[in-house]
């Protein structure tokens, strides 16, 4: 998977937004250390979240299976656009060679799938992937064959989210119990923040050295 930070709200807006409700304006300076003790202070230490909802991230996150995709959408205080199946199932339909479920293929399918390391869930999901492509040459509307698409099938989509949001987001995905997926998108979503955002976030994350490092490598 690929993430891409698009766009976020600078951290003078939230503090801005914070120093509205006592008036102290003249205090900041302009997004410095000073806003962002404040920010901390009254975001993470009071436990005043909705001032954190000032602060929005936007990410263009690439690669990701069907099955994760899932998972986020049960983060319901966040915006997504997703790539549309109807439109670019073209594809794969032009792929005109076999998708078989040899090694040798498999370079092929990771194109189009996300591989979980288990070669039976593999092998089996490439074979719904060839399933797709041959109900897909036979001229079935893309809005019926898509009832096929196995859950690794990738996509990729635009996903809007707030600091407040995406604490609760980091902070359950980032556990050792969460699906591995988006166990990697939560790390990888950390650090794709700017570095000035990210003292607002690391307390909420589950460290986990070794699976970290596995995700660089």
């Amino acid at each position: 998977m690929k993430i891409t930070l698009l766009q976020n709200t600078s951290l003078k807006t939230c503090a801005f937004a914070i120093r509205t409700c006592w008036q102290s304006h003249e205090k900041s300076d302009e997004g410095g250390q000073s806003d962002k003790d404040l920010i901390a202070k009254v975001g993470n230490k009071f436990k005043h979240g909705s001032t954190l909802e000032h602060l929005n991230y936007t990410f263009y996150i690439e690669g990701i299976s069907r099955a994760l995709l899932q998972e986020l959408a049960r983060h319901r205080i966040a915006s997504l656009s997703v790539k549309s199946t109807r439109y670019t199932l073209k594809e794969l339909k032009d792929e005109n060679e076999f998708l078989v479920s040899s090694s040798k293929d498999s370079t092929r399918a990771n194109k189009y799938l996300v591989f979980t390391d288990n070669p039976l869930v593999d092998k089996m999901s490439i074979l719904a992937l060839e399933n797709l492509r041959l109900i897909l040459q036979e001229k079935i509307p893309n809005d019926l064959a898509k009832y096929c698409l196995p859950e690794s099938y990738k996509t990729s989509l635009t996903w809007t989210i707030n600091a407040r949001s995406l604490q609760n987001f980091l902070e359950l995905r980032s556990s050792k119990s969460a699906l591995w997926e988006i166990r990697a998108l939560s790390f990888k979503i950390y650090n794709a923040l700017p570095e000035d955002h990210k003292y607002l976030f690391e307390e909420k994350l589950t460290r986990d050295i070794m699976f970290e490092k596995n995700l660089e490598d």
